[in-house]
């Protein structure tokens, strides 16, 4: 059964053309970063107007491992990129999947979504026959976008800086 507070969601192989969809999500939750006094995750300005980050997302959006959750008419509320590590990161000493993108739409009938394509990873995982996952985030500002992927099972490994941008790397063993 169904809540009937909140949307119903499929998850679906990504495609190039849901890059304009995705890209509305990073500004959806880049205003709310901004609102909540936390501009320094992913700056301020919108990544729909910025040559780079349309760059990247379309680039994710092509990947072999990236998904959407969309709703039943179509509009995409999340994005999950699933790969290789991120180069910026030290290399896995065993085969892992790395959970290279995740970003959710802040409305809240679609709370949750975010810890369900985690789960999701667990899943491709599983059928890849790897044991092993990480993803990396920000890891500044309250901790609590660390303390979310710690809810989901993952630790915490090591930490990063990229120019002022505090990271933080963290695995998971199923």
């Amino acid at each position: 059964m169904t809540d009937p507070g909140k949307e119903a969601l499929t998850i679906r192989r990504a495609r190039v053309t849901d890059t304009p969809a995705v890209l509305r999500l990073f500004d959806e939750v880049i205003a709310w970063f901004v609102a909540i006094g936390n501009p320094q995750q992913w700056g301020s300005e919108a990544w729909s107007s910025i040559p780079r980050r349309i760059t990247q997302v379309t680039d994710a959006c092509a990947l072999p491992g990236a998904w959407v959750a969309e709703t039943g008419q179509g509009e995409v509320r999340a994005f999950l990129a699933l790969g290789e590590a991120m180069p910026y990161v030290p290399a896995a000493t065993q085969p892992e999947l790395y959970v290279r993108v995740l970003v959710a739409s802040r409305d809240p009938r679609v709370r949750g979504i975010g810890r369900r394509l985690m789960a999701f990873a667990d899943e491709q995982a599983r059928a890849a026959g790897v044991a092993y996952l990480r993803v990396d985030c920000y890891g500044g500002g309250s901790g609590d976008l660390v303390r979310f992927y710690e809810s989901c099972g993952y630790e915490r490994l090591s930490t990063f800086n990229i120019e002022g941008w505090p990271g933080q790397v963290l695995d998971r063993r199923l």
